[in-house]
């Protein structure tokens, strides 16, 4: 099974020549290696570039061993330079060379060489990793498949395809299992052996099960506010343990910069300004975080808005948790200040779309509940609804676009057109 993943060998083939070292991040098995190998190689050869114009080196195979030392890596690329022509550096894993940093930076001083590199263990996964090449990297940062291409590939009925996806995630492996228990096994597998054995390493956690335990937390409460504070308060209230707010801020860098969650700021709308008190955290791979928790919170609506946050992401905008705040008075006369939430504030150079996840609206009360913080907000910028039943596209009396799940996540343009 080929799956295409246009929006990032767009990308790459976008970034040719461009004298930067392309570096591809994200999460491990997100199908980075396959992307540069299989989809980017094809490309170059079906654009007239020969295969001994293509320096490929995959550094996790043990025929490659050798390779992993930075002299002979490059011994090994000049070499087959032969002429003054463009050539293609396609390296897999680079971390296990012996000072890649260093290699890479000497590969920008071939004039005729386009380095375009994967790695994916606890170091190359940082989020700053780019910084290492001061200036001279682009990263191309990818994501586990999006709905549309998880479909695009399965194919079938669309609901029962989107079972699978909200229950085993994204991760491009899962697809290719051949049932559900193989499915589970994986993932419950890269879970622990593999993503949290990473971050342990990387970062020298001496105590693995505080951080495995502050990973059911977040995988129990996707979509809930929380900072430091609160979840050491719950260590205590739920666990009868002591965390300390500092480790636990600590863990939650970890696994950010690992890409295994990522972070979603609160903003005050009115105000325009970012509040710090509260964030919220949603996982990359909703497969992984039902692993985490061996299967069991299969929960439909927290899990719809994790997927419509990732799809935000991969769709390259820039996405924050919402507040809105309104003073009223009460009837004592006393000052009473209320909070409005709205899932996700989405920013798109100087276009903004504020957006509403709801599973269903079945009556008018619903509807009032979920667009309480639209009527709030008196700006001009689209207020959209997303919900789980598979509804044509339309607009309230107020002017609100509601969109059935299954179009949103299909159609990429959607929101545009709306």
């Amino acid at each position: 099974m080929i799956i295409l993943r246009p929006t990032y060998l767009n990308q790459l083939i976008a970034a040719r020549g461009n004298r930067m070292i392309k570096i591809i991040t994200g999460i491990r098995r997100c199908g980075k290696s396959f992307l540069l190998f299989e989809l980017f190689h094809s490309y170059l050869n079906e654009n007239g570039v020969d295969d001994d114009h293509i320096i490929e080196v995959a550094l996790d195979d043990r025929a490659n061993i050798e390779l992993r030392n930075p002299d002979k890596i490059l011994t090994h690329i000049k070499l087959q330079i032969k002429d003054s022509g463009q050539y293609y550096v396609l390296l897999d894993e680079v971390q296990m060379i012996d000072d890649f940093v260093g290699v890479l930076n000497s590969l920008l001083h071939i004039r005729n060489v386009d380095a375009f590199v994967t790695g994916s263990n606890s170091r190359f996964l940082s989020k700053d990793v780019v910084t290492e090449f001061r200036g001279r990297g682009q990263d191309i940062h990818m994501y586990p498949l999006s709905f549309a291409e998880y479909y695009s590939a399965k194919g079938g009925d669309r609901s029962a395809c989107w079972r699978n996806y909200m229950t085993f995630g994204g991760l491009p492996q899962t697809l290719l299992l051949k049932d559900d228990k193989a499915r589970r096994e994986y993932l419950s597998h890269l879970a622990d052996s593999v993503f949290i054995s990473d971050v342990v390493e990387r970062n020298r956690v001496k105590n693995r099960v505080e951080l495995e335990e502050l990973l059911s937390v977040l995988a129990s409460s996707i979509g809930s506010p929380c900072n430091p504070t609160k979840l050491s308060n719950t260590f205590k209230s739920l666990k009868n343990k002591t965390i300390s707010n500092k480790t636990i801020s600590n863990y939650l860098s970890y696994l950010c910069y690992a890409f295994m969650v990522e972070k979603a700021l609160r903003y005050n709308i009115k105000g325009k300004k970012y509040i710090n008190t509260l964030a919220k955290y949603y996982f990359t791979d909703i497969g992984l975080r039902n692993a985490i928790l061996s299967f069991r919170q299969i929960e439909p609506t927290h899990i719809m808005e994790n997927i419509i946050f990732n799809e935000l992401l991969c769709r390259g905008f820039s996405v924050d948790i919402g507040i809105v705040e309104l003073k009223t008075v009460d009837k004592n006369g006393k000052d009473v200040r209320k909070q409005f939430e709205v899932d996700f504030v989405v920013n798109d150079s100087d276009q903004r779309y504020y957006i509403q996840s709801a599973f269903s609206i079945p009556n008018e009360a619903k509807l009032q509940q979920e667009t309480a913080s639209f009527r709030n907000i008196d700006d001009s910028f689209k207020k959209i609804i997303v919900v789980k039943d598979d509804v044509p596209m339309h607009r309230t009396d107020n002017g609100y676009l509601i969109i059935g799940l299954f179009d949103f996540l299909l159609d990429p343009e959607l929101l545009v057109k709306g």
